[in-house]
C-alpha cells in the first residue's frame, strides 16, 4: 500500500440507529433484567442434568429442584456481596448469614456445588468434544451469549480481551503478564462504550476462529477475532481496538463489510507509512503535542503519529488529526499539568475504547471468587457475574434515559443483593417441578434438622392461587407467624409452610397474603 502526506477525507456510510427499547422495559425489576440471560428454562435444564448425572455417576438420588438451583445461585451472589474468607464461615454459629443457612445446610450446599451440571455428558458426541474445549459449559455460555446478542447495537463499539481468573487445570489456560489476573481463560469481548457486552468468544486457538470466519486466508489472530466479533454489527459501525487486533489486512477486510476500524498499531505492520512520517527524534525536538498524518493512496485509511511522553502510532478509517483540541497532561519537569495539543483520533479513541475495561471493573467489585478446583464452576460463576453486570448497566442506562432521579437508581451492590434475595425466595408449583423432583421434608434428614423457617419473600406471598390452608393433626398448636399476633393455631399454608390463624374473630391467613 502506498501512502502520501495529504489530509485525510473519509467517505463514511451513514449509520442507521436501532429503535431504543427502554420504554418497553419501563417498570422492569432487577429480576426482569437478569432473566434476559438466566431464565426459567436454563435453571430447569441445570436441575434436570444435575439429577441425571448424579444418578448415573454415583447411583444416589440428589433430588435437587428448580427452587434449589435458584437458591444456590442466589446464595453465591449473596456471598459475593458479603465476602468471608471461607465458605464454611457462612454457617458458623457466631457470624452465620441467615438467608443462606435457612435455605441450605452446609453439606448440602457443597454437594450441590460439586454435582452441578448444565448438560448430560453421555449425550455429547466425541467429535464435538474434540472441536469444542469448553463443551461442558457450552449450554450455559450460549444462553448468556444469546442475552448479549439481544441488546441494541450502537454506532461505536470496542473490542478487547478479558481474562477469566483460574489457576487450576483447564482445557485452554493462558498467561498474560500485563493483566491484573494474568493466569486464566482468555475471552475476547465486544462491548459498547457504556460497558454493555454485545458479543464474546472464548479463545481456543486460531483454528477454532478460522472455522467461524468467512475467507480467513491471510488473516492473523487479531484480524480473525475482529472478523468473528463483528458478525453481528450493523453497517457503518465504528470499531475501536488496541494494537493486538490492528492490521492493514484486517482494516481492509472490515472496509469491505462497511465497518470502520480505529486503533493503535505496531510499527512493523505499517512500515511503508512510518517511512513517510517524521522520526521520533525529530518529533521530540518539535515538542509535546506534535502530530503528523499520512493517508493511503485510495483515501480509505489514515496513519497518525502523535508525540506525547513518547510517540503514539494509530490507524483509522474514520478519524485523522483534524480537528485538534487541547488536553491536560502531567509534566514531570515542571511538576504540574500543562496544555498539550491532541489530534481528533486520539480524543475519540480515549473516549470510546474503555467499554471492556469498564465491564471488567464492574465484575471485579463483587466477583464470585469461591475457591474451587473445577474450571466448570469457575466459568459458571464468571458468566453469572457478567450477566449481573450487564443487567445493572442496562438498568442504569434505562433509568437515566427516562430522567429518573439519581437517588432512585440502585447501586450495583443493591442491585446484586436484590437479585440474590429474589433468587433465594423463588418457589414454583409442584407441576413445574414434576420432571425434576425437589428435596422434600420427608425424604431428607438434612431438612429435618433445619431451624424455624423464615417468613417468605413478598414475591412468593402475593401468588394468591398457590396459597391454600391445611389443618394439621398436632398435639400442641403452633404460634401464629403473622406480625403482631400472639395466638396459636393448627392451620398452615401449604406453600409458605408457616402457621396462621384462620378463625372468625381473626383471619391472619388472609392478612398475611395481602
Amino acid at each position: 500500500m502506498r501512502w502520501r502526506a495529504a489530509p485525510f477525507m473519509p467517505n463514511l456510510l451513514d449509520f442507521t440507529n436501532e429503535d431504543e427499547t427502554e420504554h418497553e422495559r419501563n417498570g422492569w425489576t432487577p429480576l426482569n433484567y437478569v432473566e434476559q440471560y438466566i431464565d426459567h428454562n436454563l435453571i430447569k435444564n441445570i436441575a434436570d442434568c444435575t439429577n441425571a448425572m448424579s444418578l448415573s455417576r454415583s447411583g444416589d438420588l440428589l433430588r435437587t429442584s428448580m427452587d434449589e438451583v435458584y437458591h444456590f445461585f442466589g446464595a453465591c451472589i449473596l456471598m459475593s456481596c458479603l465476602p468471608y474468607p471461607k465458605i464454611r464461615m457462612y454457617w458458623s454459629r457466631s457470624i452465620s448469614v441467615s438467608p443462606i443457612t435457612e435455605r441450605f445446610m452446609r453439606d448440602r450446599f457443597f454437594r450441590l456445588r460439586q454435582s452441578l451440571k448444565v448438560l448430560i455428558d453421555d449425550d455429547v458426541p466425541e467429535d464435538l468434544r474434540k472441536r469444542d474445549k469448553f463443551w461442558k459449559v457450552r449450554p450455559f455460555v450460549n444462553r448468556i451469549l444469546q442475552g448479549c446478542r439481544s441488546q441494541a447495537r450502537p454506532e461505536s463499539v470496542s473490542i478487547d480481551e478479558q481474562m477469566i481468573p483460574f489457576t487450576g487445570a483447564c482445557p485452554c489456560r493462558q498467561y498474560l503478564p500485563m493483566k491484573p489476573n494474568p493466569v486464566g481463560i482468555k475471552n475476547f469481548v465486544c462491548a459498547t462504550t457504556d460497558g454493555i457486552v454485545l458479543d464474546f468468544d472464548l479463545y481456543q486457538g486460531s483454528a477454532a476462529l478460522r472455522e467461524q470466519v468467512e475467507e480467513p486466508e491471510g488473516l492473523g489472530l487479531g484480524s480473525l477475532v475482529m472478523a468473528r466479533l463483528c458478525q453481528t454489527l450493523h453497517r457503518g459501525t465504528k470499531v475501536y481496538c488496541d494494537r493486538l487486533f490492528t492490521s492493514i489486512q484486517g482494516a481492509e477486510q472490515m472496509l469491505r463489510k462497511e465497518l470502520y476500524l480505529t486503533g493503535t498499531v505496531m510499527k512493523n505492520r505499517v512500515t511503508a507509512a512510518v517511512q513517510k512520517l517524521p522520526t521520533d527524534k525529530a518529533m521530540q525536538t518539535s515538542g509535546r503535542g506534535t502530530s503528523r498524518e499520512v493517508s493511503s493512496e485510495d483515501g480509505q485509511l489514515c496513519v497518525v503519529k502523535w508525540f506525547d511522553n513518547k510517540p503514539v502510532l494509530m490507524i483509522s478509517a474514520v478519524h485523522g488529526t483534524q480537528p485538534e483540541d487541547t488536553c491536560q497532561r502531567w509534566d514531570k519537569k515542571q511538576k504540574k499539568y500543562v496544555s498539550v495539543s491532541r489530534p481528533c483520533i486520539v480524543r475519540e479513541y480515549n473516549m470510546k475504547m474503555g467499554g471492556v475495561d469498564l465491564i471488567d471493573r464492574m465484575i471485579s467489585y463483587y466477583r464470585m471468587s469461591s475457591r474451587t478446583k473445577k474450571w466448570t464452576i469457575r466459568m459458571l460463576m464468571h458468566f453469572t457475574d457478567l450477566a449481573l453486570a450487564n443487567s445493572w448497566l442496562l438498568y442504569r442506562k434505562d433509568l437515566t434515559t427516562c430522567g429518573a432521579p439519581r437517588k432512585s437508581i440502585m447501586q450495583f451492590l443493591e442491585f446484586r443483593m436484590d437479585v440474590a434475595r429474589t433468587f433465594l425466595a423463588q418457589h414454583h408449583s409442584q407441576e413445574e417441578d414434576a420432571d425434576s423432583p425437589g428435596l422434600s421434608d420427608d425424604d431428607s434428614s438434612e431438612s429435618k434438622k433445619r431451624p424455624v423457617l423464615a417468613v417468605p419473600h413478598v414475591s412468593v406471598r402475593r401468588r394468591a392461587n398457590a396459597h391454600l390452608p391445611e389443618m394439621l393433626n398436632m398435639k400442641n398448636a403452633a404460634r401464629c407467624r403473622a406480625a403482631g399476633c400472639t395466638g396459636r393455631t393448627r392451620v398452615r399454608c401449604v406453600t409458605c409452610k408457616v402457621f396462621l390463624c384462620l378463625q372468625t374473630e381473626r383471619n391472619c391467613f388472609l392478612e398475611f397474603h395481602k
